[in-house]
């Protein structure tokens, strides 16, 4: 298997949205593209996937170590020899690969987060430098576009949090802010042991306001002249923004359950944003 078959596996495989928002891509910008996803997921597994946050730390610091290497150096991972290309191709700095492993690192010192500008660094790191550099793949000419790919990636980091409230409290988390849950009327305690009331609910149609603001200001700095090329960000966006949809038409229930698009609904929404441009 080649670096880019890994990459590819590892992307088709998590059957995000992200995967749908670059099937379009030409094939050059696809792999760079799909590399970082790549990138992005296997941080990510580290932190879900290991109970023992002290073995998690240290694959985080080996991912350090290989993403030294990506410019110039050999590299060990399949997934960090795709990044090798797309980094030549597309001049993705290393500071911000490393940036998201900063991300990642927050989440094995804290689960809770007090307000939100605290919590949007943590999106920062994870999310929207994910969207600078998927910028710089895709392409533009308005450095104003850098402003869309990073409000664009705080929404898209909140749409997770909304959607995986109940899937984090498993795993002891809370993304929410704590002085929101006390301003709503909602105990720690109730989202741990999935208590679903009206506080609640009134509490995420807040949360879903707040992102749904972060998608309109995104959309509105995207440049007319960038639109084009910055369509797999659009692609995504709609398929988000549908998300949130259906998690607020079915009240709020994200405690017990994962509220989620089919993958042919996914392909329909991506097909016809990519068609409209």
């Amino acid at each position: 298997m080649t670096p880019d078959e890994y990459c590819q596996q590892k992307a088709a495989g998590s059957g995000s949205s992200f995967y749908y928002s670059f099937l379009f891509l030409p094939p050059r910008q696809r792999q760079a593209i799909t590399a970082l996803y790549a990138f992005c997921r296997e941080v990510d597994d580290v932190v879900d996937e290991c109970q023992d946050p002290h073995i998690a730390a240290t694959k985080l610091a080996w991912w350090r170590r290989e993403l030294a290497s990506v410019h110039g150096g050999p590299t060990a991972h399949p997934v960090t020899q795709a990044l090798q290309t797309a980094c030549a191709g597309f001049n993705l700095p290393e500071e911000q690969l490393q940036e998201i492993i900063d991300g990642m690192e927050m989440d094995l010192q804290q689960s809770r987060y007090l307000d939100f500008k605290a919590l949007s660094l943590y999106c920062y790191r994870v999310a929207s430098v994910v969207g600078l550099l998927a910028a710089e793949i895709f392409g533009y000419q308005d450095r104003k576009t850098q402003k869309y790919a990073h409000d664009l990636g705080i929404a898209f980091q909140l749409t997770n949090i909304i959607r995986d409230v109940g899937e984090d409290a498993r795993r002891g988390r809370i993304y929410l802010p704590i002085d929101e849950l006390q301003r709503f009327g909602v105990p720690a305690a109730d989202i741990l042991n999935a208590r679903h009331g009206d506080n609640f609910q009134r509490l995420m149609e807040f949360q879903i306001e707040r992102a749904e603001s972060y998608y309109r200001q995104a959309l509105d700095a995207l440049p007319a002249s960038d639109r084009k090329t910055q369509r797999p960000g659009l692609v995504m966006a709609a398929i988000y923004r549908t998300l949130l949809d259906e998690i607020k038409g079915d009240g709020c229930r994200v405690l017990n359950q994962r509220v989620s698009l089919t993958p042919l609904r996914k392909l329909w929404i991506a097909w016809r944003t990519w068609i409209r441009g």
